[in-house]
């Protein structure tokens, strides 16, 4: 019976230490799955400040705090859960989805190229009796859900992302690491979102309240500089969609993948070189992919008799 005891207390200690090892990883693979993410995270920064544009500024902080705890929920709950479910019953489907999500992105990216440079609906050309009907509680939850809808969407995108980059390592980790990389990037994006949105609220404090006429200088700078930082965010967003959506496609369909590799190899002196020219290549492959993606979705539509 000690004999057995003793054999007991081996088995825990090794587990103990195959546990530790895991967790000892997470860091590694955190970092490395926030790398791969990057241009996910990039576009989910770029787009949710829109989200709370004419809205009163008092709300805006309430209204992204409601989405971030909306796109940690979908993470942990929903999303994390379904991934580890996937990779032990149906593993195989995963790169599959990866490229549903990627072909996702890229439309998404080409309709919003499309609408840089064709007509589109603003609040400008909206009647009257139709802006009057919504209240802004109204406005505000409409808003919330449309965000999170997009969010689900690229949350869905990285939980995946981060199941597959550890795919191979033991249960503990995989969990670690993704329990990790939702609270690590959630943060991280609204955070940066909270402050995006109310810099413009503390440039107008330093403008007015400042003592020293370079505060006040500085205040105003704050003020002047944001909407065209908003601007260029969201330029740098869609152009982070199109490029990732279509690094995912690349990546799942061999055909494609080795003449990448090939290219990367090819500019592997010149990596900044390389590395613009590659964005470049995967940004426009993006666009076309989303145009033919677009007149696809049309098509249906029209055969649905949809608007």
């Amino acid at each position: 019976m000690a004999t057995g005891l003793l054999a007991l207390l081996d088995d825990v200690a090794a587990l103990v230490k195959v546990s530790a090892a895991s967790l000892d990883d997470v860091p590694t693979q955190v970092a490395k799955t926030t790398g791969k993410v990057s241009g996910i995270v990039i576009d989910d920064t770029a787009v949710t400040p829109k989200y709370v544009v004419g809205l009163d500024p008092k709300r805006e902080l309430a209204i992204i705090w409601q989405i971030t705890k909306k796109s940690l929920i979908n993470k942990l709950l929903f999303l994390g859960p379904a991934a580890l479910l996937l990779g032990f019953f149906a593993p195989k489907v995963i790169p599959y989805v990866l490229m549903v999500g990627g072909a996702y992105l890229c439309y998404e990216g080409y309709e919003k190229v499309h609408s840089m440079f064709g007509k589109h609906h603003t609040t400008e050309n909206t009647p009257l009796d139709e802006m009057e009907e919504t209240t802004p509680e109204e406005l505000e939850k409409d808003r919330v859900r449309s965000a999170t809808r997009t969010d689900f969407i690229l949350s869905a995108e990285i939980m995946a992302i981060a199941f597959a980059t550890v795919a191979e390592k033991p249960l503990v980790t995989q969990i670690a690491v993704l329990i990790a990389v939702a609270i690590f990037i959630t943060v991280a994006v609204y955070g940066f979102v909270g402050l995006i949105v109310k810099a413009d609220d503390f440039g107008l404090f330093l403008a007015k309240k400042s003592r020293t006429a370079a505060m006040k200088g500085f205040g105003r700078g704050i003020v002047k500089f944001m909407p065209h930082f908003l601007t260029w965010l969201g330029y740098l967003g869609t152009a982070a969609m199109l490029w990732v959506g279509f690094e995912i496609i690349v990546h799942g369909l061999t055909f494609m993948h080795h003449p990448m590799e090939s290219f990367d190899h090819a500019l592997g002196s010149i990596p900044v070189v390389g590395w613009l020219l590659r964005v470049l290549i995967l940004a426009l492959g993006g666009v076309v992919l989303g145009f033919f993606i677009d007149k696809i979705v049309r098509l249906v539509k029209g055969m649905l008799g949809k608007k």
